[in-house]
């Protein structure tokens, strides 16, 4: 008997999860008598007999379950977030692409992409549980077959949406002050991008993670009781689940919360369904691939709902810098309009719309110290628009058809205004003399307007009251 003690570095794992997955094909092997991963040093430290397993052996082992023990470079990952950035930048210049409103107007294809690619996790983190679920019955026919895998998949789909609603309600309860909604999105997209680099193969961020005491990838399996496995399965310490839980989390409803989480979770079953019936579907390096161009999309949406959360603060992101991001395919001069107030006797009024196509005008100027009647006409009033949020004046105004007042007395500063999910926005700008606004010349620092659609995955809006 020879003992070693080695301690290999083994690239691409992309959560906690993935120690387990290392140790559990490492401890299959031959005179391997101890093995412990380490997500946040990238490594494995392994026990062994080099007589009856070799190094080579180790390797191969590590190579079969997706993982790399040579480090890969980072351009490829690079490669498709400029591919990303150039098919952006080209789309503002010609108009042809607008990414803004087709994530406004496609949160639940977004959703549901996000699962499908991250199906690809779940294969590689869960696939042995649902394999043996799905082997667990010997099978008189095709239906026989698949239905232990389909009872599995139906499982997820409930624990993922009874989470989601519950994750929701309970940022329902938290997000009533509105400093508390916005600091709850701007976290969950610090933690998706901060996940999204995890997942994407980067170690900016690797030992930011939250680690659950136990791990439901060691359960062993009941043949019988595929359906409890699959319901199990949602509380799983995965990095990409706890990052759509946060999600839900920002939506503020127990319903969108569960419908966000449901959509997600139906994105995921195609891959896992076809995985329980058909073993090595594919290959573990390809997985890895897919799943870096998941954590891509991820830090996108990230970013988007951090800025969502900025709005809800009264934060106005310079747009020169946000527009590439949200792909508006308009220029900032082109895409913002303005009013001002008109005086009248010791008050002064303002008229804006809530349509299809936000608030327009978006930009208001008014007089300082001087109050003001503002005057929102809801001419097609939408579960995104209904609920304007004035953080600066602590005002969360529930929008009715047909006219709708706030009242105010600006003082020195710009107040920002958006929508209660802060995708649509605007600015009142607060000037001593209304006389030298010129109205017909664009302002390139306002935001653009947005489509009213921002949150039409989330019909019936939000339950607020006036002020």
């Amino acid at each position: 008997m020879s003992i070693k003690n080695i301690r290999l570095k083994v690239y691409n794992m992309t959560c906690t999860s993935c120690e387990k997955s290392v140790e559990r094909t490492l401890k299959r092997l031959v005179g391997v008598f101890n093995v412990k991963a380490n997500y946040n040093e990238q490594c494995v430290e392994i026990e062994y007999d080099s007589e009856l397993c070799s190094l080579k052996d180790i390797k191969k082992s590590i190579h079969s379950v997706g993982y790399s023990t040579e480090k890969s470079s980072n351009l490829g990952i690079a490669g498709v977030l400029i591919v990303v950035l150039t098919i952006i930048f080209i789309g503002n210049s010609t108009g042809g692409f607008d990414m803004n409103n087709m994530l406004k107007g496609a949160t639940y294809f977004v959703l549901f992409v996000v699962g499908v690619l991250t199906s690809i996790h779940c294969v590689g983190m869960c696939g042995g549980i649902m394999i043996s679920q799905s082997l667990s019955n010997e099978s008189t026919n095709k239906f026989q077959a698949i239905k232990p895998a389909l009872l599995y998949n139906i499982g997820r789909v409930i624990s993922y949406s009874i989470l989601g609603g519950i994750i929701g309600a309970l940022g329902s309860i938290l997000s009533l002050s509105i400093k508390t909604q916005a600091a709850l999105q701007i976290f969950a997209g610090l933690f998706m991008i901060i996940m999204g680099f995890n997942m994407a193969g980067f170690g900016l961020f690797r030992r930011l993670q939250i680690r659950l005491p136990w791990n439901f990838c060691s359960l062993k399996n009941k043949p019988k009781t595929p359906l409890i496995i699959g319901i199990l399965n949602g509380l799983m310490p995965c990095g990409p689940l706890q990052t759509m839980q946060l999600y839900a989390l920002g939506t503020g409803s127990a319903a969108k919360g569960a419908i966000s989480m449901f959509i997600f979770a139906l994105g995921t079953v195609p891959l896992m369904l076809i995985f329980g019936t058909v073993s090595g579907l594919l290959s573990r390096g390809y997985t890895k691939k897919i799943l870096k161009f998941s954590g891509v999309l991820v830090i996108v949406l990230g970013l988007i709902m951090g800025n969502r959360g900025l709005s809800l603060a009264g934060v106005n992101v310079d747009e020169t810098i946000i527009s590439p991001l949200t792909g508006n395919n308009e220029s900032l001069a082109a895409s913002s309009n303005s009013t001002k107030a008109v005086l009248n006797d010791e008050i002064q009024v303002v008229n804006i719309t809530a349509d299809g196509n936000g608030y327009t005008p978006n930009v208001i100027y008014v007089k300082k110290d001087v109050p003001v009647k503002w005057i929102i006409d809801g001419k097609q009033i939408n579960s995104c628009n209904n609920v304007i949020i004035v953080p600066a004046l602590n005002i969360k105004k529930q929008l009715d058809n047909g006219e709708n007042i706030i009242e105010f007395t600006p003082k020195d500063k710009d107040i920002n205004f958006s929508c209660w999910m802060g995708m649509i926005t605007g600015v009142i700008r607060v000037v001593d003399n209304l006389d030298s606004v010129d109205t017909s010349k664009p302002d390139p620092s306002a935001p653009p307007t947005g489509g009213g659609n921002c949150c039409s995955f989330m019909s019936g809006g939000n339950s607020t009251n006036e002020q």
